[in-house]
Formats: C-alpha cells, sequence, structure tokens
C-alpha cells in the first residue's frame, strides 16, 4: 500500500508545547492533548486545548564572567520552554541530573570508591596436622577449618602481633639465681621477633655481671651496656642512627631481635645508676617498640627500682622448686609493701619444669600465685635451655616453641 504526503503526520503538533517536570500543569496538559491528536488524527478537531498559561516574568540567567549564560541556565531556560539558541521549543528536551548536587545531597566521599578495596577474609583452612596433610595431598581441593589446637596458636599469634600503641617494657624478675629469668628474656624477645618482625631488644640490666650476652648469640664485637653509656651522648641528638646502634647491640639472626649486654666483668666499673638506667632507656626507645629487661638479684639497687618503675608488665619467673618459688612471692611482698600493689596483680608468673617431677610440690606453686597474680603458665623442660651455652633458636623443639608462644601472648594481653 503506498502512502501519500498527506498520510505523513508529523511527530508531534507544531503549536503544542514541549512536556517538561518544571512547567506547569496546564502546559504539559497541552503536551498530551497534542500527542493524543498525533495517535488518533479523526478526533483531532474535537481535542479540547488546554488554555495557554498566563504570561509570566522569567528570572535573569545567571552569567559567567564572560557575559555568556552559564550551562546551567541555558538548560533551564530550556526545560521551562523559554526561547533559547538551543532546539525548537516543541521538541522535547532530555533532563540531565546536576551530579554535583546528588553527590552533595547523598553524602559520597573518596572513601566510597575507596572501598572497593576492602576484600572479605577467606575462611580459615587447617595448615597443620591431619587437616592439614588432607588439604596438601588434595592440592586443595579439601579444605577442611583448622582444629582446635591450631585455632589456639592462631589466637596466640595475633594477640603477640597486636599494636602496643607505643614503646612498652616487659621487666622479667626474681632476686635468686638459677630461676630463670635470662631464658625467660631471651624466649619472649624471640616470640615477640619472630611474630612481629623485629624492633625487640633484650637488656641485661643487671647491676655487675650478667649473663644475657653469654646465652644470646655472639655477634661481629663485644660491646656492653658501658660501652654504649660511655658513648650516649652520640645518640641523644638528631644524628644517632640504628646502624651506628648496631656496634652495641648482638643481632640475633633469625630470632629477630638485639640484645644489649651487660659487662661481662664482675671487677670492672662501678654498679649502674638510676639515671643511667633512664638515660639508656630514653636512647634505646628511639629505635625500638619492645624492651625485655633482664634484671639481677639484689632487689634495692637503684637500676632494679629503676626498671621496675618503667615496666608495663611484669614477669616473675621461677623453677619448680619451693626455695625458687619463696624468693619470689617474698618479692611479691616487697612490691605490694612499695606501692606496686596493681603491677603485682598484673604479672604473668612463669614456672620452669625440672627434667624430673619427683619432689616438686607443683600444686601449691600454681595456687599461691594464682591468687596473686594474672597468670600462672609453665615452660616445660628443655635441655637445651638447661645447658648454660648459647641458645641456637631454630633447634627449640615444637612443645618449647609453643609453650612460649603461649606465654608470650599472655604477657601481651597486659600490654
Amino acid at each position: 500500500m503506498e502512502h501519500t504526503e498527506e498520510d505523513t503526520v508529523p511527530l508531534h503538533r507544531p503549536d503544542a508545547p514541549a512536556w517538561s517536570p518544571f512547567a506547569p500543569p496546564e502546559v504539559n496538559a497541552q503536551y498530551a492533548a497534542g500527542a493524543e491528536a498525533v495517535r488518533n488524527p479523526r478526533t483531532a478537531d474535537h481535542v479540547p486545548s488546554a488554555p495557554p498559561p498566563p504570561a509570566t516574568p522569567m528570572p535573569a540567567a545567571p552569567q559567567a564572567a564572560d557575559g555568556w549564560p552559564t550551562a546551567s541556565a541555558t538548560l533551564a531556560s530550556r526545560n521551562l520552554g523559554e526561547p533559547s539558541q538551543g532546539p525548537p521549543a516543541h521538541l522535547p528536551v532530555p533532563v540531565f541530573p546536576d551530579h554535583a548536587g546528588a553527590l552533595e545531597r547523598i553524602g559520597v566521599t573518596a572513601d566510597d570508591f575507596a572501598s572497593r578495596r576492602v576484600v572479605p577474609p577467606r575462611p580459615p583452612v587447617a595448615e597443620t596436622g591431619l587437616r592439614g596433610a588432607l588439604h596438601r595431598f588434595s592440592l586443595g581441593m579439601v579444605a577442611l577449618p583448622p582444629g582446635p589446637r591450631e585455632r589456639a596458636k592462631q589466637r596466640a599469634v595475633e594477640t603477640v602481633r597486636r599494636n602496643f600503641g607505643g614503646l612498652r617494657q616487659i621487666t622479667v624478675v626474681n632476686p635468686k639465681g638459677g630461676a630463670g629469668k635470662t631464658v625467660a628474656v631471651l624466649m619472649l624477645a624471640m616470640t615477640f621477633g619472630r611474630h612481629r618482625g623485629g624492633y625487640v631488644l633484650a637488656w641485661d640490666n643487671n647491676e655487675t655481671q650478667g649473663t644475657l650476652g653469654m646465652r644470646a648469640q655472639q655477634d661481629f664485637h663485644v660491646r656492653t651496656v658501658r660501652d654504649l653509656l660511655r658513648d650516649l651522648d652520640h645518640f641523644k641528638g638528631p644524628t644517632g642512627r640504628i646502624g651506628d646502634l648496631s656496634q652495641y647491640v648482638r643481632a640475633q639472626g633469625g630470632a629477630m631481635f638485639d640484645v644489649l649486654a651487660s659487662d661481662e666483668s664482675a671487677t670492672a666499673g662501678e654498679m649502674l645508676t638510676a639515671q643511667s638506667f633512664g638515660d639508656l632507656r630514653e636512647a634505646v626507645s628511639r629505635f625500638y617498640k619492645l624492651i625485655v629487661v633482664d634484671t639481677g638479684n639484689n632487689v634495692r639497687a637503684a637500676n632494679w627500682q629503676a626498671a621496675i618503675d618503667a615496666t608495663d608488665q611484669l614477669v616473675v619467673t621461677m623453677s619448680a622448686r619451693n626455695d625458687s618459688a619463696e624468693t619470689a612471692a617474698r618479692m611479691l611482698d616487697h612490691l605490694e609493701q612499695t606501692g606496686r600493689r596493681d603491677l603485682v596483680r598484673g604479672a604473668v608468673s612463669v614456672v620452669s619444669m625440672p627434667a624430673h617431677r619427683k619432689d616438686v610440690d607443683l600444686p601449691a606453686v600454681q595456687r599461691h600465685f594464682a591468687a596473686r597474680t594474672r597468670a600462672v603458665l609453665l615452660a616445660p623442660y628443655e635441655k637445651l635451655l638447661d645447658s648454660g651455652e648459647p641458645i641456637r633458636y631454630d633447634s627449640l623443639s615444637k612443645a618449647s616453641s609453643a609453650a612460649w608462644l603461649r606465654i608470650g601472648a599472655a604477657v601481651a594481653e597486659g600490654l
């Protein structure tokens, strides 16, 4: 069927105004009538036309600095049916949203865009034990959740790795020799160093001769705390660097901590003072986040008292013997009598087990220190630690490493 020119109808009536959400209802009604006329031309004459809207003065369009109307003003004039240099008024003009206004209304910020980087954590998968072996042998096809022992280890590691919010000091005490203070200092420093990635210092604050440097791994030098004290002015100004400090501390390799040894001569020099301890602590605190302090056997020594005053977490060590435990108990009496009751209540007690438990009244020791301190934990017997030789950290048994991780987590809870 052929169409003639008379059969072709325009899409819109030329005399019909454009519909717009900003136009008055009368204008939109006229637009609807025009659309009906396009759809049904035969009834166009019977469609009542809406009366023309009353003429209202339009506000002056805002202008830019160069005198031309702004884009938003031109768009608004087109939507309101005002003649402009744009398309004819009878053609509908799309209304574009004001994106800047939308952002301001709903409060979108750059953080919303950056939040796409947040990846939800994957469900934990067993890595050790039978569950971990099954996961490895199946090439990842079988993914079982960790067992209770592995979950406890993961929680301990997370506790040790927590952010302490600044410099923290752990002080290990017991006035009796052979109570396991030096071993505890090295094992705690190793635990925190390995799981936190360094910035840990083990410091022998013995008033005369200490053994921390003897039990630690040796380095290229034999300098001690007295050498650092003599050259302390170099580290007080802005020129002091951690690279320079390596001439005075002994790196422990894969254990990821350093050792500041005490004077290993029983006759050289005078006893350290409280002022000396404060000056040394101020210097090393610029380079380390965690300091584990070994102490001597004289609770009345000035540097012993200064270390206690700077303590954030107290660790009381003892062997599972009555004399070692009684000495530790009397030391706690001294601390409580000198106004340090809160420090005692928050302390962690560590009981080092002997090779044989014969004639050891372990329950009595546990009951007494559980009533006075925050936690009591056992350190299993380790021949390597009991030998008196420098500790080879990679040769420690799994039982010792796991026990000291639990002790480290208990200590970290108080930091």
